[in-house]
């Protein structure tokens, strides 16, 4: 079966301007996404998702005329662009979707087949005060979820600890909480400077006493010591890994023994196949592997089979924070958004491939192409 060629439509979300600048303080443009479609000899389509994939047409006949279900030589090839120009790993979800297409399997069984549905923690993504979040979790608990994360900006610092002290007064033990500084994540043009390490650690000190279950991204990503240092001394989980480009890199976290969580974006990050590798590696080390998730539903799709394949978790990440980031935005494109069930599990669709369906409607009314 061979790639007879690889299409792309670029979508924009469906989101308001308010939400945007909650998003971005500075939106340059509405967040856009785009559709990789694989075309194959044999008539099967794969379908994948993620970032913009501009500039990838100038290497589209890098892939077209080869075996479509030879994912370790597109794996290669995708990283030798990467050294180029962009990360195009979406292309290598939609192979993933055609691979399981052509078996007749959904794609978590070609991983793995662990499990067949993930607990999910939903992840918010705005800053509210103490109360509003802390009414917020509660709301979050009796939809089904077991686990949230809250974001806490580095330039309001004491805000933020003062709105994790109000979910856990809220949820009891109820519910686990998870705390993500975002000090490995920047949105362009962002050089404001970054917590120090003591700042950091005394944050953490705080985190224990309310008994989280990891601290993400604490430290900028290259900090490998500091990370190491920052897990041997605050008694917290470490978590991160979101924002890694390379496999070299998790390596090092690894070698350093810098984390507890390890949380690459198979689909923006290394890629299905490499976050694989990594992981069972990571599971058989007895520490947690479940991937960052913050596209859409077709990204969400891709990482849950990567996931639920290898037996990640302990909770999935599954972004959802209403009424700003609601299913009905984050997976405009599907025919049907993605929730968790009444006891906060994820099941894996049980079609062949990612098991995407989409609303073409919406792929129509939504284009910018």
């Amino acid at each position: 079966m061979k790639i007879a060629g690889i299409r792309l439509r670029r979508l924009r979300f469906p989101l308001d301007p308010p939400f945007l600048a909650a998003w971005d303080p500075q939106p340059r443009r509405a967040l856009e996404v785009t559709l990789v479609y694989v075309d194959t000899s044999d008539g099967l389509t794969g379908i994948g998702s993620g970032d913009t994939m501009d500039g990838f047409e100038r290497y589209a006949d890098l892939f077209v005329g080869q075996n479509a279900l030879d994912l370790p030589r597109h794996v290669r090839v995708l990283e030798t662009i990467a050294f180029h120009a962009a990360r195009y790993w979406p292309l290598e979800a939609a192979l993933w979707d055609l691979a399981g297409k052509a078996e007749g399997v959904p794609a978590a069984r070609l991983l793995g087949g662990v499990a067949d549905r993930l607990p999910v923690y939903a992840s918010t993504g705005g800053h509210r005060k103490p109360a509003a979040r802390a009414e917020s979790a509660l709301a979050l608990r009796a939809e089904g979820f077991r686990a949230l994360k809250l974001r806490i900006d580095k330039e309001r610092l004491a805000d933020g600890l003062a709105a994790a002290r109000a979910v856990r007064e809220a949820v009891g033990d109820g519910m686990e909480i998870m705390v993500d500084l975002n000090q490995g994540w920047r949105m362009p043009g962002d050089v404001a400077p970054l917590l120090g390490y003591e700042e950091v650690r005394e944050t953490a000190a705080q985190l224990r006493a309310l008994d989280v279950l990891w601290l993400e991204e604490p430290l900028a990503g290259h900090d490998v010591a500091g990370l190491a240092r920052l897990r041997a001394e605050s008694g917290v989980r470490v978590a991160g890994g979101e924002m890694t480009r390379t496999s070299a890199e998790l390596e090092s976290y690894v070698g350093a023994g810098a984390l507890d969580v390890y949380q690459p974006d198979a689909v923006l990050a290394v890629g299905l196949l490499n976050a694989r590798e990594l992981a069972e590696r990571v599971l058989a080390g007895g520490l947690w592997f479940t991937p960052h998730t913050w596209t859409n539903g077709i990204g969400l799709l891709a990482n849950l089979h990567l996931a639920a394949g290898l037996g990640g978790g302990p909770f999935l990440e599954l972004p959802y924070d209403p009424p700003g980031w609601t299913p009905e935005r984050r997976d405009f494109m599907l025919a049907e958004p993605l929730r968790p069930d009444a006891d906060g599990y994820l099941a894996v669709p049980d079609r062949p491939g990612l098991g995407i369906e989409l609303d073409e409607d919406a792929v129509e009314r939504y284009s910018v192409d």
